[in-house]
């Protein structure tokens, strides 16, 4: 479906060019648009190999389990149906440390797999879980400590001070991990009492 529309708004642009006469600005606009998307890739591939190499590091060195227990007792709070020593609890640690260093690509792999141990402790339903649902609730936030890909932006396009935006990004991400936490338990424990009734 998604499809379809990205192919009508393409059509429709280059119709209204063709009768509004701007087909050359139309055809300009693409070239540089695919150029500059090139040039992006590039420059945040860098920062993404650089992150993705200092939390190999960080894993080899331990500081990766340290993180993992760090929070562990918080995120068995968040997912109590998940047994301890489970895969899908140490996917989920995963998948939220990469986030927080804004290892987006890095923790999408990690939450796939999450998902796919969580969907095996609810027997194979298609039905999420409530574990589901709070960890794409969360996942979906995202509390970021560093946010590599927006400094990398920021860096290719010449920002003054590209690191600017951290302290910005840590208090938003913050806020929306809270709120993405009340507004799950919310609805979890009004489904919950509506079951009772």
């Amino acid at each position: 479906m998604v499809n379809l529309i990205w192919v009508f708004m393409f059509v429709i642009g280059i119709v209204f060019a063709i009768f509004n006469g701007t087909i050359g600005a139309v055809n300009e606009a693409i070239f540089t648009g695919a150029k500059e998307a090139v040039t992006l890739c590039i420059g945040l591939i860098s920062i993404l190999v650089f992150w993705l190499g200092m939390m190999k590091i960080a894993e080899d060195a331990g500081m990766l389990k340290i993180l993992a227990k760090l929070f562990e007792p918080i995120v068995k709070k968040l997912f109590p149906e998940i047994p301890n020593e489970h895969p899908a609890m140490g996917y989920v640690l995963s998948n939220m440390i990469a986030n927080m260093f804004g290892l987006g690509n890095a923790a999408t792999p990690l939450g796939i797999k999450a998902m796919e141990e969580m969907k095996k402790l609810n027997n194979g339903s298609n039905e999420a879980s409530r574990s589901m649902i709070t960890f794409l609730a969360i996942n979906t936030s995202s509390l970021t400590l560093i946010p590599t890909t927006v400094i990398a932006i920021r860096m290719n396009y010449n920002s003054a001070n590209p690191t600017d935006i951290v302290g910005t990004t840590l208090l938003a991400t913050m806020c929306s991990t809270i709120g993405a936490i009340i507004i799950d338990r919310y609805f979890h424990y009004r489904r919950s009492r509506k079951k009772d009734e």
